[in-house]
């Protein structure tokens, strides 16, 4: 690890195992966000999933933020940090000169100088995003950049089963109104 990384192979480690131990999605995403926050020494950070009806990103948690820039609008995919694909990493090292974000005004409000964008892929479809901010300029190493990148795989496959375990629940909590015989 550089003196510049702000995330090692230690980090990356502790925060898989926060993920694959957690109990629920609300669990997880919290313990993860104060980990990243944390151990990282950065402003805050979100965890979002896609709401593919609105094509918004909604928040799953969040911390280090205040409210009005939690409650600054809705997170459009096809607006916020912009970039060809959603599938890519965007990475805002200087907010002040950048012209890719969906509300400007309000992180410099906020104190935001940096942001990493982490889309959270499954089989090449995006279903969250994970969002690190900071109040410095930050340059990431390529050793963060692929550790975070990895993390958001990670969380992907979270994400995946908590909604997989979350429908067989319903299903057996259906199924013992039917028959309750059978469970």
């Amino acid at each position: 690890m550089s003196s510049h990384d702000k995330i090692d192979l230690d980090i990356y480690r502790f925060i898989l195992e926060t993920v694959t131990s957690s109990s629920s999605l609300d669990v997880m995403s919290n313990q993860v966000i104060q980990l990243l926050i944390g151990s990282m020494k950065i402003k805050g950070a979100t965890f979002f999933v896609l709401n593919a009806l609105e094509g918004e990103l909604e928040i799953v948690a969040t911390q280090g933020l205040s409210v009005d820039y939690v409650n600054k609008g809705p997170i459009l995919v096809d607006k916020s940090i912009q970039r060809p694909s959603n599938r890519e990493t965007v990475i805002i090292s200087d907010t002040h000169v950048s012209d890719q974000l969906q509300y400007p005004e309000k992180a410099k409000h906020e104190g935001i100088r940096s942001i990493v964008s982490l889309p959270i892929n499954v089989k090449g479809k995006t279903i969250g995003a994970l969002r690190l901010y900071h109040s410095e300029v930050w340059q990431i190493t390529p050793l963060e950049k692929n550790l975070l990148e990895s993390l958001a795989l990670n969380l992907g496959m979270a994400l995946k089963y908590f909604r997989l375990l979350t429908t067989v629940e319903s299903m057996k909590d259906t199924l013992a109104e039917v028959h309750p015989v059978w469970l």
